[in-house]
């Protein structure tokens, strides 16, 4: 059952439901608030690439544009609300099927009557400008006068910022109402427009224009208004007027788009925890929903098009934890995710020059600019009233090896030669570049200093092991696609010989850094136990902490996950031993991580726990977790879990690996993955693997250590190590 419920009106969740049953198409969404305004409910509708930076801010922000889901219901003269009258029964749900989000309420005002509301609204998947809303109003103890006030609302604000400027209210044929809008410094022109499908009473007043529409209703006669609107906008221009439609017409299109969607990327678990599904199918529903499909301008944010957390603003999250959930299902845009970092290449090798390196320097966080979009400053201390610098900008440089990594993995599963010719194999030497110049000859070998890994808990560090793997990997893939480019070569070659790359000590532990390993450390348990919430900046500064053996995430964990092949299994398990006792996870990238990783090493329980609490992040009980968004890259890394974790698959040799490992409560496990042309099919058991594919070419790929090569179909039965072709 594809279906996020609310089953009890809750104020205290609003805003994280807000975000849970988000409606969009990649090219918009809108945040599931309610029709009816609440305080503290935050609305939202976002356009991808449609940003604006704040007079006085460094950076600019995702605008949350005019809304068009409000419904002021008035009832016999009351205002419909679900802090006033009774509630008899409530239902919400979003059908992530069908990516309709409904609401039925039966509701008795203070003069004992009783309604049925019922309200639906959705994205169209095919008109990806278009939003469909429907209203029905039942009276149920009598005969009622409803009316219904709604349109363009323009009072919109990212949390009281003003991004809009208003150019033009206007009504067209008696019918259309239209807004024009721009944004105050990025100049993007902004067009929303509306109808509903009676006559009703135009107002155009501080910065909204609405129609109302009055209706007498006889009992149990069932008032129906429907609402079309669509948004366009500079960057995505249509002669597209509102169509003569209906919400039942466009919801037939957008199902059929929908189940073509499930079916080709739609994952089946088969477990004794039906959570483990649900889990699933709402990482794989948000990660569509959030990502631009035709526009090499726009990339994904942190929280997607759920909210305005962090800005609407891009990070290494995208490359490494959102990408490869598109690459092995729809490669055609994770090409055009790497295709938005090819476009800002000058941008990042301006960002290089201006810090004294060579080469590419992408931002930290990036936005429609392709420019730094990091705050110089964090929030302010309550207690000192200072303001801490952001150091991210500075010193957190893995993300240019991340990038080239997610180049490599394109190259890789697709074998698109003509995108590595003309962007990929450049964006490898820019980056490449950038680390042969960030390198300083120290102690008679090269070292990558003052940097912070993606334990952003430990800032300010020398020669993090993840970051100087991953930089050695960049420059050499770099010398792979760069065979002509002979001055390259050897400044490549040099730096590979010299680079200096942490191994384990007579301990088996490999140190994260040049210091980690000799601070002191500290009972993480009351920490561990409220995952998630920084907790330990409450009793210990920033600086503290950084003094201590205390992790957000563990960097090396991260490392054994992206380059497994690097490093022995035994070490694998000292060193995630280790550095998890000292992993508060306050990250939302590091739980399913942490579960890959374990699975590979051989710890199944605690793989399928890990799992099952990275699960939790955006779905958890927890009342504000999610407000200001869902956290996107944990989204993806859910999938990445099942897929490189139970499911066992290796891409990063020339053949397909796979080393099947489910947890004890999964029957089974089914899905398709797309790796070089060909969507092989896969189910899996804790008995059998069974693959097929529609062509008749030969693949080859290795099985639990084994070779082999099939054409459309190959079974291997795992007990009695049978296989059938």
């Amino acid at each position: 059952m594809k279906k996020i419920i609310e089953k009890e009106f809750a104020i205290d969740y609003l805003n994280k439901y807000g975000s849970q049953m988000t409606i969009g198409n990649g090219y918009l969404g809108i945040r599931g608030a309610l029709e009816e305004d609440y305080p503290e409910q935050v609305r939202g509708m976002y356009v991808a690439g449609i940003y604006n930076r704040p007079s006085g801010s460094t950076s600019s922000e995702l605008v949350n544009l005019p809304d068009v889901t409000r419904f002021h219901l008035t009832l016999d003269g009351e205002v419909f609300s679900m802090l006033t009258g009774t509630i008899h029964s409530y239902e919400r749900y979003l059908d992530m099927n069908t990516g309709e989000l409904i609401r039925k309420i039966t509701w008795e005002n203070s003069a004992h009557k009783k309604y049925q509301i019922n309200f639906r609204r959705f994205v169209s998947k095919v008109a990806k400008h278009l939003i469909a809303a429907k209203l029905e109003v039942t009276p149920l103890t009598g005969d009622m006068k409803v009316k219904v006030r709604t349109g363009i609302d323009g009072q919109q604000t990212n949390f009281g910022t003003q991004q809009l400027k208003e150019l033009s209210l206007r009504i067209f044929d008696e019918e259309r109402m239209v807004g024009e809008y721009q944004t105050i410094e990025s100049k993007q022109q902004i067009v929303v427009a509306t109808k509903v499908n009676a006559k009703g009473a135009f107002t155009a007043k501080n910065r909204q224009l609405m129609t109302a529409v009055e209706q007498n209703v006889a009992a149990n006669e069932t008032f129906t208004l429907e609402k079309i609107s669509s948004v366009n906008t500079s960057l995505s221009k249509t002669d597209e007027v509102l169509p003569n439609t209906t919400y039942l017409e466009l919801k037939k299109e957008t199902d059929l788009a929908w189940e073509k969607f499930w079916k080709q990327t739609g994952v089946e678990i088969k477990s004794t925890n039906t959570f483990d599904q649900f889990a699933l199918d709402f990482a794989s529903y948000h990660l569509e929903i959030m990502t631009p499909k035709d526009d090499i301008r726009c990339s994904v944010g942190a929280k997607g098009l759920t909210g305005e957390g962090y800005k609407g603003h891009v990070f290494w999250d995208t490359e490494i934890f959102i990408l490869p959930f598109f690459l092995y299902n729809q490669p055609k845009i994770a090409k055009q995710l790497l295709q938005y970092r090819y476009l800002h290449l000058k941008e990042a090798q301006e960002k290089a020059l201006e810090n004294g390196y060579k080469g590419a320097l992408y931002p930290w966080e990036s936005a429609f600019s392709g420019v730094e979009e990091t705050p110089e400053f964090a929030a302010i201390n309550i207690r000192t009233g200072t303001r801490q610098k952001v150091a991210s900008a500075i010193s957190e440089h893995h993300l240019v090896a991340d990038i080239a990594f997610a180049v490599c993995e394109y190259a890789a599963a697709t074998k698109d030669t003509a995108f590595m010719m003309n962007c990929g194999a450049e964006m490898l030497l820019e980056t490449a570049e950038f680390w042969i110049s960030r390198t300083t000859n120290r102690n008679g070998r090269l070292e990558i200093l003052d940097v912070i890994g993606p334990d952003e808990y430990t800032e300010h560090i020398d020669n993090n092991a993840y970051t100087n793997y991953m930089a050695y990997f960049n420059v050499k893939k770099a010398m792979e696609w760069n065979k002509e480019n002979q001055p390259f070569q050897k400044r490549a070659e040099k730096f590979l010989a010299n680079l200096y790359l942490p191994v384990a000590n007579e301990s088996g532990l490999i140190p994260q850094d040049d210091t980690f390993l000799q601070k002191d450390w500290i009972n993480l348990d009351k920490y561990k136990a409220n995952q998630g919430t920084q907790g330990i900046l409450l009793d210990y500064s920033r600086q503290e902490v950084n003094e201590l053996q205390i992790l957000k995430q563990a960097d090396l964990v991260m490392l054994f996950y992206l380059l497994p092949a690097t490093f022995e299994t035994k070490v694998m398990k000292r060193n995630l031993d280790y550095y998890e006792k000292r992993t508060i996870h306050d990250s939302s990238l590091s739980k399913a991580i942490h579960a890959i990783v374990e699975n590979r090493i051989g710890d199944r329980k605690q793989a399928y726990q890990f799992f099952q609490e990275a699960c939790l992040i955006d779905l958890g009980t927890e009342p504000h977790s999610s407000d200001d968004g869902l956290h996107a890259a944990a989204l993806g890394a859910i999938w990445l879990a099942v897929i490189f974790g139970f499911a066992g698959i290796d891409t990063r040799e020339e053949l397909l690996q796979i080393t099947p490992n489910l947890p004890d409560a999964w029957q089974s496990l089914t899905f398709e993955f797309v790796w070089k042309g060909e969507r092989i099919g896969f189910k899996i058991t804790p008995k059998m693997l069974e693959l097929s594919k529609t062509t008749t070419s030969v693949l080859e790929l290795i099985i639990n250590g084994e070779k082999h090569s099939f054409t459309d179909k190959l079974t291997i039965n795992f007990e009695q190590k049978d296989v059938s072709l």
